[in-house]
């Protein structure tokens, strides 16, 4: 080989192994700090109302529904069980208004294992329900195994599968 095709060949080698090294770190960094929140302005669309009052993901509307103010009421969960994973056994109060779910020490419910985004999920009170949202999370949310892509109402005592954690609300 001439000294030229063996120049290029070491300038490229060094360039393919500096685009390695941006590229973990790049990823080391995003995993630490998280990405960038989204202000969400309205509630996309839960989907139709069946006649039991019930929002479901089964069929979508058409037109984003405004968020309402978030209203407990007694028949409303107010406590979260986690039925399997690292914490299992641990129960909490549920906030007035929203819980967020991640690895972030920021979250309102802190999942340390490797399943789990950074800012995984959020559980939202709307209309005197709880309803989950998945934040664009790597390995999805699972509400009673069917993934979740749209904010889905949780019913009480419905298993929610996010990493290796499974909780449920209670009342």
């Amino acid at each position: 080989m001439s000294e030229l095709t063996l120049l290029v060949l070491q300038l490229a080698f060094l360039l393919l192994l500096w685009g390695f090294v941006f590229f973990v770190i790049y990823s080391l960094r995003s995993d630490l700090f998280g990405q960038r929140a989204r202000r969400i302005e309205t509630m996309p669309a839960l989907a139709a109302v069946p006649s039991a009052g019930r929002p479901t993901a089964s069929a979508a509307v058409t037109e984003p529904v405004r968020r309402a103010a978030p209203s407990a009421t007694d028949e409303t969960p107010r406590r979260l069980f986690i039925t399997s994973g690292p914490r299992e056994g641990m129960e909490i109060d549920l906030p007035n208004e929203q819980l967020t779910i991640g690895r972030s020490s920021e979250s309102g419910l802190v999942i340390r294992d490797d399943y789990t985004s950074t800012h995984h999920a959020r559980l939202m009170l709307w209309d005197a329900h709880w309803v989950i949202q998945d934040l664009d999370s790597t390995n999805g949310t699972y509400l009673d195994g069917e993934r979740v892509s749209l904010p889905t109402e949780v019913p009480p005592g419905v298993p929610v599968t996010i990493g290796t954690t499974i909780f449920e609300l209670r009342r």
